[in-house]
């Protein structure tokens, strides 16, 4: 269904690239539906699976500390903290000092989270499946490509922005 249909729109859009931005923007509120409903029957949030996705396949053994988890979720420090505090209280991570430098945690999944993510693990990877079989391998490549290439000039824009 096109865009201006799903949205009700009356009059079409003034251009291409507004349709496409919208586009973008309710889709993405389309996934996040469909991710809160998903994640909901694992007694987890889609923020919650993301943390305990990096900790376990970026950090590992080692864990991950707080920076290196705000850098990969792009948020802040304050947010990302607020966050772990919340998921240690539910038993899904633990702060552990880093041997390398004590100024830092190490954070690291437990087995509450073990066992969540070993439920949740392979039906995410089928719903992934589901929502993107509509595109064909080219069509994926192609749609990665272009949002790339959107945050690249998003993210030189922004760096010009900041410079004096």
């Amino acid at each position: 269904m096109e865009l201006q249909s799903e949205l009700g729109l009356v009059k079409g859009f003034h251009s291409s690239a507004h349709e496409a931005l919208l586009g973008i923007y309710y889709t993405a509120a389309q996934l996040k539906k469909r991710a809160d409903a998903f994640f909901s029957q694992h007694d987890l949030t889609d923020v919650q699976f993301n943390v305990l996705m990096l900790v376990q396949f970026q950090g590992g053994e080692d864990g991950l500390t707080q920076v290196q988890l705000a850098r990969m979720m792009l948020v802040n420090r304050a947010n990302i903290t607020a966050l772990i505090d919340r998921m240690e209280r539910q038993d899904l991570v633990r702060r552990v000092a880093d041997p390398a430098d004590r100024r830092h945690n190490l954070i690291k999944t437990t087995a509450r989270a073990g066992a969540l993510l070993a439920q949740a693990y392979e039906p995410y990877k089928e719903e992934v499946r589901a929502v993107m079989r509509v595109l064909d391998e080219e069509e994926v490549r192609a749609l990665i490509g272009a949002l790339e290439r959107i945050r690249g000039h998003l993210g030189a824009n922004e760096k010009r922005k900041v410079e004096p």
